[in-house]
């Protein structure tokens, strides 16, 4: 804050908002924990050699995770391209200076057609080629001796005929590695996905973990990760421009040490209670009806959804958004035409007072 009590954004002409969303990168994520902000502080004052750090970081994860090994990367897409270019070039120094130019090499990546996502272009821009299967036959049917990767995304994993364990043992079966973005998800413990076989699973480390927001989690196999490392900072290699630093390295190690101390059944609750606040706010108008709903894999947490009938309110959902997004705090809500839907996973203390006020001042325009 400056000495006049405003923001450095608000000094810029970038307005704060209060987060109804979730960990949506586009609405800045996450809040960094306390103690990520003072780990990253720490680190930012001495050097270390990045080798050193990252391997020591890397033994740590797996002691706090429960796993082989774990990895620090610039973010979860990040991970999707370093894995994959482990699972191309090794750590061969020729293999690896020719990516993303394949031609000759393991270069293609098995993955189930209902697990294709927008995302999924960090895996083909190491130079692979995506082959869709949607059977069990499909996938036996589709290895030949270009396959170097089967992949999986976690928020699809229920979606399609092939189950998580069936693509990690097909894939052990054939000696190709399994992989799975699972970005948004909770790295509880044990690992669901590394129970199913899988050789590694990487993590945003800026969405439930709120560290920081330019960092992902590996978990897996210690020489794919190793491997992984090679391809990327501060090698010269394609993973070059994905550079987690020392700083983002520590304060995702510091939100992986928290995650395992946080008391979550408490956080849960606390969400529930702020999501009640702005319920009885709503529920004081005609035709609003409000129930709770919780997404999974991602974004696990209680979801407020409100409707009315907006010709009898004399005001749409579309409209109160745009006036809470427009309005001072500008508090961002997601929803579809007919309704909001409220997500207290991100929200600070206090701020559910606020947008229960803030909702009934624009359901109350006419």
């Amino acid at each position: 804050m400056s000495a006049k009590g405003t923001s450095r954004y608000e000094e810029l002409g970038v307005r704060p908002l209060i987060n109804c969303v979730g960990t949506v990168t586009r609405f800045s994520g996450s809040l960094a924990l306390p103690e990520v902000r003072q780990a990253m502080t720490q680190a930012s004052m001495q050097y270390v050699m990045i080798e050193e750090l990252m391997d020591a970081v890397g033994a740590r994860l797996a002691e706090v995770m429960q796993c082989e090994w774990g990895l620090v990367t610039n973010g979860c897409a990040a991970a999707l391209a370093q894995v994959t270019a482990a699972c191309v070039a090794g750590t061969d120094p020729e293999l690896m200076g020719r990516l993303p130019y394949t031609e000759g090499m393991k270069n293609e990546v098995i993955v189930q057609k209902s697990h294709r996502m927008g995302y999924d272009r960090a895996i083909s821009a190491v130079g692979t080629k995506l082959i869709e299967v949607t059977t069990l036959d499909e996938l036996e049917a589709a290895y030949t001796e270009r396959t170097a990767m089967l992949f999986i995304f976690g928020d699809a994993s229920e979606r399609g005929e092939i189950t998580v364990k069936q693509m990690a043992d097909s894939g052990r079966a054939h000696g190709v590695p399994s992989f799975v973005d699972a970005a948004a998800e909770r790295p509880d413990l044990p690992n669901w996905y590394l129970a199913q076989g899988v050789d590694a699973v990487a993590y945003s480390g800026g969405k439930c973990l709120r560290g920081p927001q330019a960092s992902g989690m590996v978990l897996g196999r210690r020489d794919l990760l190793e491997a992984a490392f090679a391809n990327g900072c501060p090698n010269a290699y394609i993973g070059r421009p994905m550079k987690a630093g020392k700083e983002e390295i520590m304060g995702l190690l510091a939100a992986v040490e928290q995650w395992v101390e946080r008391d979550h059944e408490a956080e849960w609750k606390e969400w529930e209670r702020r999501l009640s606040v702005i319920t009885d706010a709503v529920m004081a108008f005609d035709t609003v009806t409000t129930s709770i709903r919780t997404p999974k894999p991602s974004n696990v947490a209680p979801h407020l959804s409100i409707t009315w009938d907006a010709e009898k309110l004399g005001v749409s959902a579309q409209q109160v958004r745009e006036q809470l997004s427009a309005g001072n705090p500008r508090i961002e809500v997601p929803g579809g035409p007919d309704s909001l839907t409220i997500n207290a996973y991100m929200m600070e203390d206090g701020e559910e007072v606020i947008v229960a006020r803030r909702l009934t001042e624009t359901m109350s325009a006419r």
